[in-house]
């Protein structure tokens, strides 16, 4: 050996001996099973490297899809805020906490004085911890002392959550534990996309098929979700509710119903039967494009097994007429007896990291913590003693997130303090919102980047990212887990719960927002939720450490959480569920292909992204997969229209265009092109959708949309 080889295994062995080994036990920060893993972080004198690996809990056994093993690379991206910023001549300069704090609270009193406490508004997010999500809500009543509040998660799980708390009382994401998933003998996935969206969820759907279950996929596109699936109904965009009139009326017609059940526990179905007889099956086929021995094959399938679950995601819930549509999904399992007993039952596919719990404690606008209602005397009081202030002190519900942003434009609210979401870019008809959100006097927002809504903003706080805030989250199934921090705030970031708290405190509010650390409010949280639906009393720090989560509601301290739903009743006042007529033609009409707009437009996710891409489009690794947006169209289709693949093109809807690169594929239907949703500017989608909005639930109608195509070198 030379002594240059001597002196490189000299080297190579001394780093060896100083190399260091971290280990942190965290979850991932997207989706809605919340995924627990390990980062593992390495040091050595030259370098460091990270690696991800999953961890065994109840949910996801271990498992990690391609966002949780690279989800560090975001949270240690070199754009990371790390110092409040100050709009000054147009541009970001650093400020300190006490300055930015301090012009904060005098641009809000400033408001609230001239325009009144009204003419400030909170947007919060379904991505944040619990204590974060009820502290906005704290916020907002008490700290603000303004109705308008409501959040991102609006445009996600509102329409499934209305459609349970009206049939079944209560609405939480699963009825069931994920577990029961495998053991049911027939699944309905409606809408749900769940090998791209939750693909670590996806064991117990084939399991359930080894186990000999029958899968029926409700999707206008071919997924790796409808793969799985025995029977692919590929409807029309926004036909759901129609589809499901078809595979209820054939349930009825063939006495496949559960009568017994439905004498003891429901209401409304003599209704529904009445309703049911005079459709037409030939007009249900027609209207949805699936093929009658196809609605049949699944009606009876479903009818005649003795367990069945349904699941429901943005496909259905996200449109103008989400919430019925969800509802007339539920009356199939009503009729047919599958809810309350082992393998059978519902389950509403979140979306965010913490859709579920964040929608539970204050952050919607009709809402107080424990999915309490602001509108109830009794409730309100309850809520009024926990914060220390008389009840007639809290405002009333105030209205939807895109209708606060319709109040902006109007020149109603002046001020925004915006938490965690990105507006512009995931609201439908995002130009108007850009404009909206353009007049406002003052906007605040609190983000890891400067996001493309934060770029409007007067004042940008920096946040801490899923590594550094510890607190609760509540997954898709109910089970609410702690999530305790492995690394120190990056530079001057602050929780979010504690910029909350700076704020509050900066507008004299001290005494309502003295916390130390996220468990005093979690604590708070607790006998805020006591009695409540989403009842999380019984669920403590101690408790969290020692188990893998607690499903609630929990209501003592010692109740072991409730896995299960609906066993013996429903959370009406009566016990029972209410079923209700679902018309095959929505409410609020949606757009239909014409001349000029021949095609739908629908829109979802992909594996690598989450939402705006703010965090996934920071991943070097994730951002690798889909650089760039596409618009998916049937090579049929393609070839009438000029279009190559791979080529550019460019998407008209009456609301405006964008530009994005063609990807021929058989399957999705002739009529339809699909694009992702997760780009800005002029590959942002949502510039393309309108706003219309639910009657019950105000959730746009992002699925449906009318659009031309053309290519890029045809236009003028």
């Amino acid at each position: 050996m030379n002594v240059a080889d001597m002196l490189l295994s000299y080297f190579r062995e001394k780093q060896k001996q100083t190399q260091k080994e971290k280990v942190s036990d965290t979850q991932c920060p997207f989706c809605s099973v919340q995924c627990r893993m390990q980062l593992v972080e390495q040091t050595s004198v030259t370098r460091k490297t990270y690696r991800t690996v999953g961890l065994d809990n109840p949910t996801s056994k271990g498992r990690l899809c391609i966002k949780g093993l690279h989800a560090h690379q975001h949270a240690f991206h070199k754009d990371r805020l790390t110092q409040p910023l100050m709009k000054r001549n147009g541009e970001f300069v650093p400020v300190s906490w006490d300055k930015a704090l301090s012009y904060i609270a005098e641009q809000i009193q400033r408001i609230q004085k001239e325009d009144g406490k009204n003419a400030m508004s909170v947007y919060g997010s379904a991505s944040i911890t619990n204590e974060e999500a009820y502290l906005m809500g704290k916020f907002a009543r008490v700290g603000l002392e303004t109705k308008y509040i409501d959040y991102n998660g609006r445009l996600c799980m509102s329409a499934a959550a209305s459609a349970g708390a009206l049939t079944f009382g209560m609405d939480r994401g699963l009825t069931n534990k994920l577990d029961e998933i495998s053991y049911s003998e027939c699944i309905i996935l409606a809408g749900t996309n769940i090998a791209e969206c939750q693909p670590t969820i996806m064991p117990y759907f084939e399991q359930a098929k080894e186990n000999g279950a029958f899968i029926i996929a409700i999707d206008p596109r071919e997924t790796a979700t409808t793969k799985v699936a025995d029977l692919h109904l590929k409807l029309k965009p926004g036909t759901d509710a129609a589809l499901a009139n078809g595979i209820l009326k054939i349930i009825v017609d063939e006495n496949l119903t559960d009568q017994v059940f439905i004498q003891k526990r429901a209401n409304g179905f003599e209704e529904v039967r009445e309703h049911l007889a005079g459709l037409s099956l030939s007009e249900i086929e027609e209207k949805t494009g699936v093929a009658l021995k196809d609605i049949r094959r699944a009606a009876i399938s479903f009818g005649k097994k003795a367990t069945g679950m349904i699941l429901t995601a943005r496909g259905v819930e996200q449109q103008t007429d989400g919430s019925i549509a969800v509802r007339n999904f539920l009356n199939i399992l009503i009729a047919t007896g599958k809810i309350g007993k082992p393998g059978s039952g519902y389950g509403a596919i979140t979306g965010q990291s913490n859709g579920q719990g964040a929608r539970e404690h204050g952050q919607k606008t009709d809402q107080l913590p424990g999915y309490r209602s602001i509108e109830n005397e009794e409730h309100r009081a309850h809520v009024a003693k926990v914060w220390g202030v008389e009840p007639d002190r809290l405002p009333r519900k105030g209205v939807s997130a895109f209708e606060m942003i319709q109040k902006m434009d109007q020149g109603e609210i002046k001020g925004l303090f915006l938490l965690c979401s990105n507006p512009i870019v995931s609201n439908p008809n995002a130009r108007f919102v850009k404009k909206a959100l353009s007049k406002l006097k003052f906007l605040v927002a609190v983000d890891l980047f400067v996001s493309e809504t934060a770029k409007l903003a007067d004042v940008i706080l920096p946040t801490t990212s899923y590594l550094e805030d510890e607190g609760t989250m509540t997954n898709l199934e109910g089970r609410v887990t702690l999530r305790e921090a492995s690394k120190s705030a990056l530079g001057e970031a602050r929780h979010d719960w504690q910029i909350i708290c700076d704020v509050a405190n900066a507008l004299g509010k001290e005494q309502y927002f003295s916390y130390s650390c996220a468990e005093d409010i979690f604590n708070e949280l607790r006998q805020a939720s006591k009695g409540g639906t989403a009842d999380y009393y019984g669920i403590t720090y101690e408790r969290l450490r020692g188990k893998e989560g607690i499903l609630w509601p929990c209501p003592t301290l010692d109740h072991p959480g409730t896995g299960r739903l609906f066993e013996q009743s429903f959370a009406h006042p009566d016990g029972r569920a209410e079923m209700t007529v679902v018309p095959n033609e929505p409410a609020i009409q949606k757009e239909k292909p014409c001349d000029e707009y021949p095609l739908y437009l629908t829109t979802g996710r992909v594996m690598a992204h989450y939402l705006t891409g703010v965090q996934t489009r920071k991943s070097s690794s994730l951002s690798a997969r889909h650089f760039e947006s596409f618009m998916e169209i049937h090579p049929e289709t393609a070839k009438n229209l000029g279009i190559s693949d791979q080529t550019l093109v460019q998407i008209t809807s009456r609301r405006g265009s964008i530009i994005v690169r063609s990807r021929w594929s058989t399957q999705i239907r002739t009529d339809t092109v699909f694009v992702p949703f997760h780009w800005d500017e002029s590959q942002n989608v949502n510039r393309l959708v309108e706003d219309k909005l639910d009657p019950t639930c105000r959730m746009p109608g992002f699925k449906v949309s009318a659009v031309q195509v053309e290519a890029l070198d045809n236009v003028r």
